[in-house]
């Protein structure tokens, strides 16, 4: 009996993807998205980063039926029992169960991560990117103003901003983004003045196109990716700025499960009652050097230098 026809090769679609000379923009676009996910998983430390933030999404969509209970709940009877079966991180001085604080708290934390970045990369990509190809005056203006935000630390210059709007997330989110877009735009503009009187921007340029188009289409796209490793280095900088403006009374309000503010809340027992304060510490540091460790694997896998 024949054996029949034999199933296609799976390597089509690889070989498909690295091909040499690709065919249209998106194999290339496909090809160039592979080959960076196909270096960032042969980073075991980049993989373990990205599993720690993927987990911190999870864990934010789903809080509502990962949590054992609410995080607003008291019971005075049971406040700042220590961790046991029924309290894997035991509860505060209010009774509340602090997994499920902690748990409720990732939204929060992944809230203003996200917010942060998509105000202040954005922004401070299109100012790199308009100073460093205008060049003259606008260059000087435009990086003086960036010095000046850049010569005092993020941390105080986040305090001085939420001291002006009143305590609140919202508040803390706008000086946190801020505090952060002047890195972007440095580095926007090293990008940009690598190529910016390169022979394609000429000829884009000498077709009709005017500078607004240049930047937005050509130019900006060239930065994207130094500007996403930053953005994913920085977001532990941002959970720990976050957090100490939640810790001085500045973020996040009561009863909100901020885990700056629940640090806080348990130092006051430190000594004898540990885990309170400690346990949102440890959600801290996880997720923070989950991010650092992504970044790491993207800067490496992005880099062309890297690649085969």
């Amino acid at each position: 009996m024949s054996a029949g026809p034999r199933p296609a090769p799976r390597s089509g679609l690889r070989d498909w993807l690295l091909a040499e000379a690709p065919s249209s923009r998106r194999q290339a676009a496909l090809g160039s998205a592979y080959r960076t996910w196909s270096q960032l998983l042969r980073n075991p430390l980049a993989v373990a980063g990205g599993l720690i933030v993927l987990g911190l999404v999870l864990v934010a969509a789903f809080a509502p039926w990962i949590a054992p209970d609410t995080p607003y709940g008291q019971s005075l009877s049971e406040r700042l029992m220590p961790p046991s079966a029924e309290h894997w991180m035991g509860t505060d001085e209010l009774g509340r169960d602090i997994l499920s604080r902690v748990i409720w708290g990732a939204r929060i934390t992944l809230m203003i991560v996200v917010l942060v970045a998509v105000i202040s990369a954005p922004l401070g990509l299109l100012v790199g990117a308009v100073a460093g190809y205008a060049g003259g005056w606008v260059d000087k203006v435009l990086m003086g103003i960036t010095d000046i935000f850049l010569s005092m630390p993020k941390l105080i210059l986040a305090l001085a901003f939420v001291a002006a709007l009143g305590p609140g997330i919202e508040n803390a989110v706008i000086a946190i983004a801020i505090t952060s877009w002047p890195a972007y735009a440095r580095i926007a503009r090293a990008e940009t003045l690598t190529f910016a009187q390169a022979e394609f921007i000429q000829a884009v340029r000498l077709s009709g196109a005017g500078h607004m188009r240049i930047v937005t289409r050509h130019v900006i796209p060239l930065c994207l990716s130094s500007t996403i490793i930053r953005v994913t280095l920085d977001m532990a900088g941002i959970i720990l700025t976050a957090a100490g403006l939640g810790f001085l009374g500045l973020g996040a309000q009561p009863p909100l499960p901020e885990w700056g503010a629940m640090i806080s809340r348990g130092r006051t027992f430190i000594l004898d009652q540990w885990w309170v304060a400690t346990m949102p510490g440890f959600a801290i540091i996880l997720v923070s050097l989950g991010f650092c460790l992504l970044g790491d694997g993207l800067r490496d896998a992005l880099d062309p230098k890297g690649r085969t």
